[in-house]
């Protein structure tokens, strides 16, 4: 683990109207590290991820994400952050790797070079051959559109389309959420393995 700092957050605080969602946070996360946002829902972890993200301005204090800050250089901060929200959306009547090859386009990155990033991504999530072919027959293998996915086969796609464009940090809101005990435990060991490949993770839970 590095002692540089990924993530600074200091008094960070959002209101809507009167309510505070968001009250005088401080916090920091190291780069290459799994670092969780724990709490009941409505505790404001999806609105302090937007505020890092730049989506949503800080009614005061603030917070550095990789050196930049949000809300002045959002497209400093995106460049180099991927989030799967909590509710996860594809073209599903795509496969997963035409998924991916657009998700890569709408990033900059070559037909080519797409192709070779989806197979190393969907190896990353452990999305294998046998789950993404709907049948195969002896010319020709089928492969199964997103829509017929089972929701933790979505919820690893969705990790992979973050990680398509090699990010430094990604930002994962309840990637558990609705998944059996296996699903959890997958999804939660792949989770323990990205910052060996060099991706600080934040993600958020209202599980233990």
């Amino acid at each position: 683990m590095s002692d540089t700092l990924a993530i600074k957050a200091s008094e960070l605080t959002k209101r809507y109207d009167e309510a505070t969602v968001v009250d005088r946070l401080n916090l920091e996360v190291k780069e290459n590290e799994v670092f969780g946002l724990l709490g009941p829902n409505g505790a404001g972890k999806t609105t302090t991820i937007l505020m890092m993200l730049g989506l949503t301005e800080p009614a005061s204090g603030s917070v550095s994400v990789l050196g930049f800050n949000p809300t002045r250089e959002p497209l400093k901060v995106k460049r180099q952050v991927g989030y799967l929200p909590e509710r996860v959306g594809f073209y599903e009547n795509l496969t997963a790797r035409e998924n991916l090859r657009f998700i890569a386009d709408l990033n900059g990155i070559s037909y080519s070079e797409a192709n070779q990033r989806s197979e190393e991504v969907l190896e990353m999530v452990g999305l294998t051959e046998n789950e993404l072919i709907e049948q195969s027959g002896k010319s020709q293998k089928i492969e199964k559109t997103v829509g017929k996915f089972s929701r933790g086969m979505k919820q690893r796609l969705g990790i992979a389309e973050v990680l398509i464009k090699r990010p430094k940090l990604v930002f994962l809101d309840e990637p558990t959420a609705g998944l059996d005990p296996k699903g959890i435990n997958q999804l939660l060991d792949l989770v323990a393995g990205l910052p060996k490949v060099g991706t600080t993770v934040v993600l958020s839970s209202h599980q233990l």
